[in-house]
């Protein structure tokens, strides 16, 4: 960001709405005047939690992505019962040859 020079920052990290406007025109959003406000208000809001975070002394402190440590539960890939093919076609919408017929997709001709 750029040092204050508009009448609107209450304090020097807080976020201007020509700030949010040149943003949102970046990003390709029309946003109303009523929008544009509440966004200034929360994305200053948000920056100014980021630099609280900044002060923390983090000294020793591992970086991490998850804050409760994941694992994965892998089961046996065992074959199980399974549905008769014929039952199970037998109640299907549609079917050919033995397989499900759906609609074509992507354009596909039939």
């Amino acid at each position: 960001m750029t040092e204050p020079t508009s009448p609107e920052r209450t304090e020097a990290a807080r976020i201007t709405t020509e700030e949010v406007t040149k943003v949102a025109k970046l990003a390709r959003l029309r946003l109303t005047d009523e929008e544009l406000t509440r966004f200034t208000g929360q994305l200053a809001d948000v920056l100014e939690h980021a630099a609280d975070l900044d002060l923390l002394d983090l000294e020793g402190v591992e970086p991490m992505a998850q804050p409760i440590p994941l694992t994965n539960v892998f089961r046996k890939d065992v074959p199980g019962p399974t549905l008769d093919r014929d039952e199970v076609l037998a109640v299907a919408p549609a079917a050919e040859d033995g397989f499900f017929r759906v609609p074509p997709v992507l354009g596909e001709s039939e």
